[in-house]
């Protein structure tokens, strides 16, 4: 008796634990579907907003650009300067003459020194920024020219971030002989075909096949020149057994 009434309490056990497992699944899955309808709209708000931001960063960093896009950077004029109308003088005199570049005044937009003035005397960087991009363009064409100073694009923050990231891929690749740049902040690349010919052709000849593709060549014409002179003894002979035949 005690035995059967043990075996009932633990089906009843048994089936109770499988009815609290089933109640709590239930419940739990009502709770994440409640969540998930609640929170479905944030979500969506939540994307909405990113695609946004992202917008507007990209509008911020043209808008920056085009702030920057008649900015150049000098580097390694020396700082002895007392005024920016002295130091706008002494950029054009150097453009006109290590640049070949005559600048006026009016083209100069503004000009200053960047940054704290340094205790070790190494001269700041200058901008400068032109009112028109054309006479940027006829200074950056010109820069090679420059012994003891360089000048370069006026980048953002984040531009300048991603040109220091593909340095190590631009060496790379010039190293492989190909011919590279930076433009803005992305690599160009263009392969060398002229190695890759020179290369191809090293491979594909060589001293021993020019004497072989000689020889192809001279041999066949001699042939035909020797086969060419028997067929005309040939002729000669019984053109000549057929006149003696005549005679008789």
């Amino acid at each position: 008796m005690e035995e059967q009434f043990q075996i009932l309490f633990n089906k009843m056990k048994s089936e109770m634990q499988k009815q609290t497992a089933e109640l709590k699944e239930s419940i739990t899955n009502t709770i994440m579907v409640k969540m998930d309808e609640k929170l479905q709209p944030i979500m969506e708000e939540n994307k909405d907003l990113k695609i946004k931001i992202e917008n507007l960063e990209k509008e911020i960093e043209y808008l920056k650009s085009e702030k920057k896009k008649n900015n150049i950077i000098i580097f390694g004029l020396k700082e002895d300067e007392e005024s920016t109308s002295g130091l706008a003088e002494k950029a054009k005199k150097i453009f006109n003459k290590d640049l070949n570049v005559k600048i006026e005044e009016y083209e100069i937009n503004k000009i200053y020194r960047i940054g704290k003035k340094r205790s070790d005397g190494k001269p700041r960087p200058i901008l400068l920024s032109f009112v028109n991009i054309w006479k940027k363009n006829e200074v950056l064409k010109a820069r090679k020219n420059l012994k003891d100073m360089y000048i370069t694009e006026d980048y953002s923050k984040k531009v300048l971030e991603k040109r220091k990231m593909l340095k190590t891929q631009l060496q790379e690749e010039r190293k492989k002989g190909n011919f590279a740049y930076l433009k803005y902040d992305k690599l160009i690349v263009r392969e060398n075909n002229k190695s890759n010919d020179k290369r191809k052709r090293e491979i594909s000849s060589s001293p021993h096949d020019h004497t072989q593709a000689k020889k192809q060549v001279h041999t066949p014409s001699q042939k035909n020149r020797r086969n060419a002179f028997d067929v005309m003894r040939s002729r000669s002979n019984s053109l000549s057994s057929y006149t003696a035949d005549n005679n008789y």
